[in-house]
Parts: structure tokens; sequence; C-alpha cells
């Protein structure tokens, strides 16, 4: 899939443990780390909204396009 999910890499920088964050969030640790995985199928934009309040940070920081090689 082209859509990688860069939660890890900004809960390292914010020094949050995704328990943290899921509690945050209000959503279960299985739910985040399917989001983290890249394994969820869609994200809801209020989702994506707290995620980006809770570390500070825009979408583009947590979704990256990476085209597929032919």
């Amino acid at each position: 899939m082209p859509i990688i999910v860069n939660i890890d890499v900004m809960l390292a920088k914010r020094k949050m443990q995704s328990k943290e964050l899921a509690e945050i969030l209000g959503i279960t640790q299985a739910n985040l780390s399917i989001l983290k995985t890249g394994k969820a199928k869609g994200i809801r934009f209020d989702t994506l909204e707290a995620i980006c309040k809770a570390l500070d940070c825009q979408p583009g920081d947590i979704l990256e396009f990476v085209p597929e090689k032919e």
C-alpha cells in the first residue's frame, strides 16, 4: 500500500507511549495498533485531527504517500 503511517515516528519525537496516545484519543490500544501498522482501511478526519492535536503535528507528518514500484 502506498500510504505509510508514521504515528510511531511522531510518538518517538514527542516521547509519548502508544498507551498514552490511545487514552488521549479515547480509542483502544488495539485500534491504535491497527492504525500504526497501516492495516486500517481508512481513518476518520476527527480521529486524524485528535492525533494531530495530541502530537502537535500536521496530517502530513503522520501520513506519507510512497508510490509503489511497477
